[in-house]
């Protein structure tokens, strides 16, 4: 009786053990498939300029002052009244923002392709979407293009708490940070600086995985006073945060703090040491003349150096300017400190002077001092200026909670002395003080910084992208109106151009999956558990939008998605030439359009990191339905135009008769499902 019972349970543990595999492979069939439509790059699903009116061609005027949904925003932004609205209004605002939202795609298109570089002009990029899905796009077009990173997550206490399963809230965040971390690394340039903001509940945590998962990194730490008033006590009022300062484990960048310009140093400009070095023979560059006004005493200009061995001229110029050369107190041909290019960009900012005997000095104001590790001055406070900077611009309190002090992270930036035409990337945007902070910057110092920025919350809209248009209007804000106009060096120095997009979420991925209706069938006699298991997921939605339905690239213009707000699922369209931009990893120089009759081509001209100085043409244009003498005329008409002409690599959507160019969908569905390498 025992062995017959033994047996029954025996056979009961085998049909578990069974049924419990086809349970474990029709979960991890899911799992799969989330996490390939997860990875899965994320299409551009609307695009928008933000342009200066100062780079608005006048021809546009006309169209603008027409346009009542532009002034609508403009008299919100800053309070304009019907009495402005005239040319003459449009002609005196030259930081004030055109938003081609309110503009038709005609337009839109006549504007853009007035810009002889459309991205070099871009001096800003605003992406709303989910950060890990927006640095998977970000990939190709910005692979290691930036400077400086600064991002202020979440600190995963109070207020700012994570949504995280199961109360794993540590190990949660810590995932959500070195996911992201690591897709950072590749944006990074060969010399980079990040700086992570964080409190003291998660600094533990966050400095040993910068530490254990990132050996290339080498870690510093900052304490700022951002709260001098202090907070709740329990035990202690706290009033400090900390920043990460992280720099290239193998690179000697030394972070500096804000120069002392009242500190001049004058330091002689000829060499004077015993070395080849200091001489014209090892140095020939480097030995020029210094041209000096005798009647004021100043540094006038300078003439490029004389060939090695040949005679140069002792005496005053045609203009009576006299020429000094680095020559010892023998009559030895020494040099100057700097070669003759560097030289006249120093001549050029004022930084050499002569003094009443003919000896040149170099003037050294910017004696880049040591970044210290603890910053307490004021200007660090976030309430003055943070929450309460936010409010005077915005025009109203509390709009968004815990924004960082502007100074604070603009000192940030400051110190990487990144490229004045650098990218710094901030994928925690929360209200745009880094975009407020690179702004500033570049209207203390005349730099072209550029900034990217990514943030998927509703105040996106309510307070990011106006904070954005508000600051480039005017430096000086109160309750929500302009206290001045910018002047003409802050305009001369505010963003040309601001885009910002949409990407698709995960979330409308999965509205967009449509189900294959007329995929073969299965024979009665296979068991619907296998059917289910090693089919629906796989064969049924191989061809739908959600997964590239690349048939539908014969009409990018009207490519849709359906996509899921406010409780309500709609349709949308698609930006896919947009969204092929960033797979294909494309700077653009030039947008066009071109009509053949009622026929719309857009043509884009740029270069790809992958090959800088490569000419790329990309055209799309909507070929559903053509027959043979469509594509006939199709190819009569982008080699009359020219539309691929001097291309190194010309792409095309769809099929073509047109010799050379290169069809693009293979290329966007493989950027489009290339796995995760980073």
């Amino acid at each position: 009786a025992g062995e017959i019972t033994a047996e029954g349970w025996f056979e009961q543990m085998r049909l578990m053990k069974r049924v419990g595999g086809e349970i474990i492979e029709f979960l991890a069939q899911i799992e799969d498939f989330q996490k390939t439509l997860w990875e899965k790059k994320k299409f551009v699903v609307d695009t928008q300029y933000c342009v200066t009116l100062g780079n608005v061609p006048a021809e546009f005027h006309d169209e603008i002052l027409e346009n009542d949904a532009q002034w609508g925003e403009w008299g919100d932004l800053i309070g304009i009244d019907a009495d402005d609205r005239c040319a003459e209004f449009l002609q005196s605002q030259p930081t004030l923002t055109l938003d081609t939202r309110y503009f038709s795609a005609d337009f839109t298109d006549r504007l853009l392709a007035s810009f002889d570089d459309l991205d070099g002009m871009t001096d800003g990029l605003l992406i709303h979407s989910e950060n890990w899905q927006a640095l998977r796009l970000l990939q190709e077009k910005y692979k290691s293009a930036i400077q400086c990173l600064y991002i202020d997550p979440p600190y995963n206490t109070g207020d700012s708490e994570i949504l995280y399963k199961n109360g794993y809230l540590h190990s949660s965040w810590l995932s959500l940070m070195e996911n992201r971390l690591l897709l950072t690394m590749g944006l990074l340039s060969d010399d980079p600086t990040a700086y992570i903001a964080i409190d003291d509940f998660q600094v533990i945590d966050l400095c040993e995985l910068v530490d254990n998962h990132f050996p290339s990194i080498r870690r510093e730490m900052i304490i700022v006073n951002h709260h001098p008033q202090g907070g709740k006590a329990s035990t202690l009022s706290s009033t400090h945060e900390y920043m990460l300062a992280c720099v290239d484990v193998t690179s000697g960048r030394r972070l500096t703090g804000r120069t002392d310009v009242t500190d001049i140093e004058r330091r002689p400009f000829k060499r004077s040491g015993t070395a080849e070095s200091n001489f014209r023979y090892a140095r020939p560059n480097s030995f020029y003349a210094i041209l000096i006004d005798p009647a004021t005493n100043l540094v006038v200009g300078m003439e490029a150096p004389p060939p090695l061995g040949e005679e140069y001229p002792f005496n005053e110029t045609d203009d009576g300017y006299i020429r000094i050369y680095p020559l010892g107190e023998n009559g030895e041909e020494r040099v100057w400190r700097r070669a003759y290019q560097s030289g006249l960009s120093l001549f050029q900012n004022n930084e050499l002077e002569s003094s009443s005997n003919g000896v040149i000095y170099h003037l050294i104001s910017d004696k880049t001092p040591a970044l210290f590790s603890n910053w307490t001055d004021s200007r660090y406070n976030a309430g003055t200026f943070g929450a309460n900077l936010l409010g005077d611009i915005i025009g109203e309190r509390n709009a968004f909670p815990y924004p960082k002090s502007v100074h604070t992270v603009g000192d940030a930036i400051f110190a990487t002395r990144m490229d004045r035409y650098g990218y710094c990337l901030d994928y925690f945007a929360g209200s745009g003080t880094t975009a407020h902070a690179v702004i500033n910057l570049n209207r203390e110092d005349g730099g072209q910084r550029k900034f990217i920025l990514v943030e998927m919350g509703e105040h996106f809209k309510k307070v990011l992208l106006p904070r954005v248009k508000k600051i480039t209007y005017t430096p000086d804000w109160t309750e929500g109106k302009p206290k001045r106009p910018a002047t003409d060096e802050e305009a001369e120095r505010s963003p040309r151009v601001v885009k910002y997009m949409r990407l698709e979420s995960y979330e409308d991925a999965l509205d967009c999956i449509a189900f294959d209706a007329n995929v073969e069938q299965m024979r009665l006699d296979e068991r619907i558990e296998d059917y289910l298991i090693k089919y629906m997921l796989d064969m049924e939605t191989r061809n739908s939008d959600t997964l590239l339905n690349v048939r539908k690239l014969t009409r990018p213009f009207s490519y849709k998605l359906r996509s899921h707000a406010n409780g309500e699922t709609r349709e949308q369209k698609a930006d896919i030439a947009e969204t092929f931009n960033y797979l294909l990893g494309l700077n653009v120089r030039k947008r066009s359009v071109y009509d053949d009759d009622g026929r719309r081509y857009l043509v884009y001209r740029g270069e790809t990191r992958e090959a800088p100085g490569k000419e790329v043409s990309v055209v799309w244009r909507e070929t559903e339905g053509w027959t043979e003498a469509d594509y006939e005329r199709d190819r009569d008409f982008v080699l009359k135009n020219k539309l691929t002409d001097g291309a190194d690599t010309a792409y095309i959507n769809g099929p073509s008769c047109i010799p050379g160019v290169v069809e693009l969908e293979p290329l966007f569905r493989a950027r489009m499902f290339a796995p995760v390498t980073a």
